[in-house]
């Protein structure tokens, strides 16, 4: 085991600064999809993994995570592997968490799923680039609104609409 470069205070320090909600990739997330017209919710309690960001109504979630602490393979920013970045000092406590993470990150997403949402997970560094980060939001997005469309018409291929239960609007009738 290598020894870490900094003292068990100070690392107990740095990582219990690490916040779990409101962190500079999330907002930027949420200002992005606002940027882009939709409306959301942050860490909806009430669906599975606490979605970063989320719309029941629409049926969508948006998770974001941090390349390092998600395990993402191959990611530049981390410079890891296929299994991403693990760190030298206490390896195996890392590998499982990390492990665990992508674990947990999969089970909550296809719990999602068998909701009925769509679900998108956003990479801490797809934020650290703005035209990426805008172009896989409107790709979800036009997804998004193109199986809502399928979902309101009875029949998908011919697209005819379902009859609205909504009662007609009465209109006085001046004469």
């Amino acid at each position: 085991m290598s020894a870490d470069i900094v003292s068990p205070a100070k690392r107990r320090r740095m990582m219990q600064a690490v916040r779990r909600h409101g962190t500079d990739i999330e907002i930027a997330v949420r200002r992005a999809v606002t940027r882009l017209g939709h409306h959301s919710r942050a860490n909806a309690a009430s669906l599975p993994g606490r979605p970063d960001l989320s719309n029941q109504r629409k049926k969508w979630a948006i998770f974001v995570h941090g390349c390092f602490w998600h395990g993402h393979r191959n990611c530049r920013r981390t410079k890891g592997g296929e299994a991403g970045r693990i760190p030298v000092a206490n390896k195996t406590f890392w590998e499982e968490k990390i492990s665990t993470n992508r674990t947990r990150d999969a089970r909550k997403a296809q719990e999602l799923r068998r909701l009925g949402y769509r679900v998108l997970t956003v990479w801490e560094c797809d934020v650290k680039n703005a035209v990426r980060l805008e172009r896989k939001l409107t790709a979800f997005f036009t997804a998004c609104t193109e199986s809502e469309r399928r979902a309101r018409t009875k029949d998908g291929a011919h697209g005819k609409l379902i009859p609205s239960r909504r009662r007609p609007v009465r209109r006085d009738r001046r004469s």
